[in-house]
């Protein structure tokens, strides 16, 4: 049962959005090992995307790089509508592209609060309004939340946090508006995990390992996996959670 469960993703297509580093690209390797094609989206690391494509090709599956800024109106939607044309159709879709502003919140421009929410909040919502016309039952459609959007052990994040806490009323309202179609909507909140954005020996990543009940960073393949499950078919019955990676950070 488990083999044949396992192949049943065989044929799928996914869009993950930032996939061209980090947890992006985790989960994007992630699934064409599941037996997925996989599209990711770039905006400014053309090189790495293309790397994360030559992986999925080296699996046997189809990979795309599109570029695209998420804090563009219109790029999402783009991606999503290049996917369908160049891969043939869309059954899950990763909203993973996320930038991390930090500092005292007197400190905080309007460029900043614009960006910041048309990447975490708008950008996912346009994405998955698009990719659900195009969606059939067993789609999946996945935010990669944070843990910060929970429980704010620290100054510094308000804009972040705010931004990420708007995912979970997404999601919640999204699971109920397309559960009768028989797609899934699910929020991940990963903790401190090791990627450029936020390395395992940067100058905060003590404090961060400190609030861990595990006491380290998670790597990218530990959020990827709870992708894998989501989008999966034993996630077929789950749908409006929140799923916390955070070794604890949380508990």
């Amino acid at each position: 049962m488990d083999i044949m469960e396992g192949r049943m993703s065989v044929g799928k297509v996914a869009l993950v959005t930032g996939g061209s580093r980090g947890i992006g690209a985790a989960i994007a390797r992630r699934l064409a090992a599941d037996g997925m094609d996989v599209a990711v989206t770039y905006s400014t690391t053309p090189e790495r995307a293309h790397g994360v494509v030559a992986g999925i090709g080296s699996m046997g599956r189809r990979g795309l790089a599109i570029r695209a800024d998420s804090a563009g109106p219109t790029d999402v939607v783009e991606a999503v509508e290049r996917t369908v044309r160049d891969l043939g159709r869309i059954d899950v879709l990763v909203n993973n592209a996320g930038i991390f502003p930090f500092g005292p919140v007197e400190e905080v421009t309007l460029e900043q609060i614009d960006r910041t929410l048309a990447i975490h909040v708008r950008a996912a919502f346009l994405a998955s309004q698009a990719a659900l016309r195009h969606m059939g039952e067993g789609g999946r459609i996945i935010s990669i939340g944070s843990c910060l959007a929970e429980r704010v052990p620290h100054g510094g994040v308000t804009l972040y946090t705010m931004s990420k806490s708007a995912l979970i009323g997404f999601t919640r309202g999204l699971a109920r508006d397309v559960g009768s179609r028989g797609i899934t909507v699910n929020l991940i909140q990963p903790g401190s995990t090791d990627t450029d954005m936020n390395p395992a020996d940067g100058p905060g990543a003590g404090d961060q390992r400190a609030l861990s009940a595990l006491g380290h960073f998670a790597e990218p393949e530990d959020i990827a996996a709870m992708v894998g499950f989501l989008a999966g078919p034993q996630g077929r019955f789950v749908t409006g959670a929140q799923l916390v990676v955070d070794g604890g950070a949380n508990a």
